[in-house]
């Protein structure tokens, strides 16, 4: 009969593209894990970018913190050395204490004159 076609013999599997081969298996997985390599490497770039940047901003926080501190230190020393002059100012420690409650006794009568 003139219907004549070539079909596989029976029991094989029609022919598609040939399987790849072992060493192409393994490039395409070494590609997969240079991608992701190459990915993690991005991230970890940007998170020691972010971490740099935080890092000066606490650092200029720190600077600033030090700079009031020292301020403060300063405060209470001239404080301290103005205390110290008037004590040998007004004659001593005790003329010192004795013009101090004088001084607050004089501000509680105030305070009766103004609120009675």
């Amino acid at each position: 009969d003139g219907n004549h076609h070539s079909s596989p013999p029976a029991g094989t599997a029609p022919r598609g593209p040939p399987a790849p081969s072992r060493s192409q298996q393994l490039m395409k997985q070494q590609d997969q894990g240079l991608e992701m390599l190459s990915q993690s490497a991005d991230r970890l770039g940007k998170m020691s970018l972010q971490i740099n940047e935080e890092l000066g901003f606490q650092n200029q926080m720190l600077d600033e913190m030090e700079n009031d501190l020292e301020d403060a230190h300063d405060d209470l020393d001239l404080v301290t050395r103005k205390t110290q002059e008037f004590i040998e100012f007004t004659g001593g420690e005790k003329n010192c204490i004795l013009i101090v409650t004088l001084a607050a006794i004089a501000l509680v009568l105030f305070l009766l004159i103004v609120y009675t």
